[in-house]
């Protein structure tokens, strides 16, 4: 048999980057082969993950937040983060929105929007892992259209230092159920009539929270998703986020999540390609190997394509985020493109593994299933689509 290459390999992706991000990367990848690689499949089966437990342990390995300077926090280049959401997503995308959940959206809007006491008081502890967070956005009737929610924070009293009281149900959030602390975002109500949505730091056990688990899933079952329920939630003044107002932090925040992802969602491809051409080479079909069938080589050839263009965009925009200069719109080129594609080359792999393909014993189906739900949150494909026409034709056409 002639030398084989891997993707890597065969696209020279390591020349792309630094000797450090190849370290912080191989990092990642041996951690979650020896502690969470073993045990995905049973997490996944069993709709239960070891949440507070792995938070610790990827404290310890420093990703949690590992893109945001001080306060605990790492200080690592955009692209080393994309590279461990690209290792932890090869593994399981539960994984990787624990870990993106926490820095990319709690950490962050606290790092970028909060005072000076709100970082101190939450972002060592949630770079650690010893505090968990979750972030309060979508409703049950509000995703694509955040503007709409009709959760709402009003003062109870005069003056500036008068409490917030907050009312309203957020849907669909990882972490909830096992959140220390909630960035949750509200439409407020002043007296003198003025409205505008603003951001609260609200610690899970406040009176008035609850963050019951929403079960059943069928896709990111090895990761946490629950309902938040605000009840007459009494805040201090100082809850808020001072420097958010209007929809540019929230969407900020998701912005930075969506970055991520773009990395995150080729790792699950990947690792759907390389379990494929693994299961190909062994597999015998008529006294030769699967993968000696020109149809399969096709197959394979098509995905690498794929993939391989999907390493070479994550790290393109990785680069323009480190300089400061990538734009919603290219984030959004990424986050349509790997994603449709990941998901693409998943159900590709599966019809490789044939009947196999659709068990636990293997990660194809777990990463097809997983991917439905990386399809949409974060921005729904058809979002991205219309982004992006709008950066290219001035129209905008959501509504």
């Amino acid at each position: 048999m002639a030398d084989t290459r891997t993707l890597t390999e065969l696209f020279a992706l390591d020349s792309l980057l630094s000797a450090d991000e190849i370290e912080i990367r191989d990092t990642v990848r041996a951690f979650g082969d020896k502690r969470i690689r073993p045990h995905i499949a049973e997490w996944f089966e069993d709709a239960h993950i070891p949440a507070r437990e792995l938070a610790k342990e990827l404290g310890g390995v420093g990703v949690l937040g590992m893109h945001l300077d001080g306060y605990g926090c790492a200080g690592m280049s955009a692209v080393s983060y994309g590279l461990a959401c690209l290792e932890l997503e090869a593994i399981d995308s539960g994984i990787r929105s624990l870990v993106s959940v926490q820095g990319s959206l709690a950490m962050f809007a606290i790092h970028h929007w909060g005072s000076e006491e709100q970082k101190n008081e939450w972002l060592p502890r949630m770079a650690a892992g010893e505090a968990l967070g979750c972030f309060g956005l979508t409703e049950p009737d509000f995703g694509s259209d955040p503007g709409g929610m009709r959760t709402h924070a009003k003062r109870d009293g005069a003056g500036d230092d008068a409490d917030w009281v907050l009312n309203g149900a957020k849907m669909w959030i990882t972490n909830g159920s096992v959140a220390d602390v909630a960035v949750v975002w509200a439409n407020t109500e002043l007296e003198d009539g003025a409205k505008g949505i603003r951001g609260f730091v609200v610690p899970t056990d406040t009176p008035g929270f609850s963050a019951p688990e929403i079960k059943a899933k069928m896709s990111l079952r090895a990761s946490v998703t629950s309902e938040l329920v605000l009840q007459d939630v009494r805040l201090p003044a100082s809850a808020m986020l001072p420097k958010a107002r209007g929809l540019r932090g929230p969407l900020s925040c998701l912005n930075e999540a969506r970055f991520g992802i773009i990395f995150g969602s080729i790792g699950a491809a990947r690792d759907c390609l390389e379990t494929a051409v693994d299961y190909a080479s062994t597999r015998m079909v008529f006294d030769k190997p699967l993968a000696a069938y020109q149809l399969t080589q096709a197959k394979i050839a098509d995905m690498a394509l794929e993939v391989g263009k999907g390493h070479l965009l994550a790290y393109h925009l990785g680069r323009l985020k480190d300089a400061g200069t990538v734009e919603p719109a290219q984030v959004s080129l990424g986050k349509l493109n790997n994603c449709r594609e990941a998901i693409a080359v998943a159900r590709e792999c599966r019809t490789i593994l044939a009947a196999n393909g659709i068990t636990l014993e293997y990660p194809v189906i777990r990463h097809a299933n997983n991917l439905e739900s990386v399809l949409t949150y974060e921005g729904t494909s058809e979002v991205h689509q219309l982004t992006i026409g709008r950066a290219l034709t001035g129209e905008a056409a959501f509504r």
